[in-house]
């Protein structure tokens, strides 16, 4: 009985042990499953960089960007019921580059960096065009290999560019957020226990339709996109990022990005940033990539990825969505649980929406939040 006491107690003490080691992974691992309870959503996305392995980025030395006040907009009746319906945390309204309204909900602030989710995506297709007019991509129709050769032997293998960009990679993924054991939810995992996205990339065998036949919106692709930048320029995408948008964005707010135990950028949906800063990239994005009298992002790289180009009729371009119903102009990026960065080019307007909307995937809900933006915008 002795022996098996000092058994016992020699096994706690590695159990203690081991738990000491891994406190910080244990830590993010029990972040990731309560992520999005109910009474702690709200304060977990305005605070994912204690949650979570994170990498301050750089706003630059320049002054802050004007975002002059206009005239507060009349919003439609409806707004306030939508706004507490829908856990909506933060709602900034720009017209004509000037802030027509701006509010904030559930006890956040203009200074909360709220995660973007997958408005990330946006961004780096924004910098992806950039990269691109810069030379360092041959062409659209280069196989994914050509720039992210550990992908060989994948389901990315025989992959172009063109088909990662408008999400028709063909790769099996299952996106179901509300499935533990889904793709996605897996893919949190590997973030939270500090491994590898490349590793978790590369570890894709399966496809589910071949390169090209449809549009299959897998966020693993957006990963596989920053794979492709990397590759492409030998430098990380913060940097890139800094120095190509960030900077001459003239934020007020220096955001961080989500990171996986190697340091590198959570680039499909890590970005958090303040509500007015995704406004300031949703009103470059309306103004045809021009930020104070500089082109940023190139003009034919705007148009080309806010048209709908995905196979079957998609609504969605290069990492931009083009909800069904859109008037010519009207383009949005889209995160889970509530995310927006909704513009009407024509009618120069800009709607940034944070929220924690646990409900975000009833049926219903999106295009009832697409409606909204329309009817706000229809009164400015």
């Amino acid at each position: 009985m002795r022996r098996l006491g000092r058994i016992v107690i020699v096994v706690l003490l590695l159990i203690g042990a081991l738990a000491l080691w891994k406190r910080e992974e244990i830590a993010r691992l029990m972040a990731v499953n309560s992520l999005f309870a109910a009474d702690r959503i709200v304060t977990n996305f305005s605070n994912m960089d204690r949650l979570f392995l994170s990498r301050p980025l750089s706003r630059g030395e320049g002054p802050v960007s004007p975002l002059p006040a206009g005239a507060e907009a009349t919003l439609p009746a409806e707004v306030a019921d939508w706004i507490a319906a829908r856990t909506v945390t933060a709602l900034v309204i720009l017209k004509d580059g000037q802030v027509v309204h701006e509010s904030y909900h559930q006890g956040t602030g203009p200074g909360d960096l709220r995660i973007s989710w997958s408005v990330a995506k946006s961004f780096l297709s924004a910098l992806f065009g950039i990269v691109l007019a810069e030379g360092h991509i041959d062409s659209l129709d280069d196989p994914v290999t050509k720039y992210a050769p550990s992908l060989a032997g994948t389901a990315y293998d025989g992959v172009s560019l063109r088909q990662i960009l408008t999400m028709s990679s063909g790769v099996a993924f299952d996106e179901d957020y509300l499935d533990f054991w889904s793709d996605i939810n897996r893919m949190g995992r590997v973030l939270a226990l500090g491994q590898s996205m490349d590793g978790f990339a590369a570890s894709l065998t399966e496809r589910a339709a071949a390169p090209g036949e449809r549009f299959h919106y897998v966020s693993i692709d957006t990963h596989v996109l920053g794979m492709i930048i990397r590759g492409a320029t030998g430098e990380d995408i913060p940097e890139l990022l800094e120095r190509h948008i960030l900077a001459p964005l003239g934020l007020e707010a220096a955001p961080h990005y989500l990171t996986d135990g190697y340091g590198v950028s959570f680039v499909l949906g890590g970005l958090n940033m303040t509500t007015r800063d995704y406004a300031r990239f949703g009103q470059m994005i309306a103004q045809g990539g021009v930020w104070q009298g500089r082109q940023i992002v190139p003009r034919d790289w705007i148009e080309a990825s806010v048209t709908p180009s995905a196979p079957g009729g998609a609504g969605y371009g290069y990492q931009w969505w083009i909800a069904e119903g859109a008037v010519p102009g009207e383009v949005n990026a889209q995160g889970i649980y509530g995310q927006y960065i909704w513009i009407d080019r024509a009618r120069n307007i800009v709607i940034a929406v944070n929220a924690a909307d646990r409900g975000f995937e009833e049926e219903g809900v999106a295009a009832g939040n697409i409606a909204l933006f329309r009817r706000i915008a229809d009164g400015l």
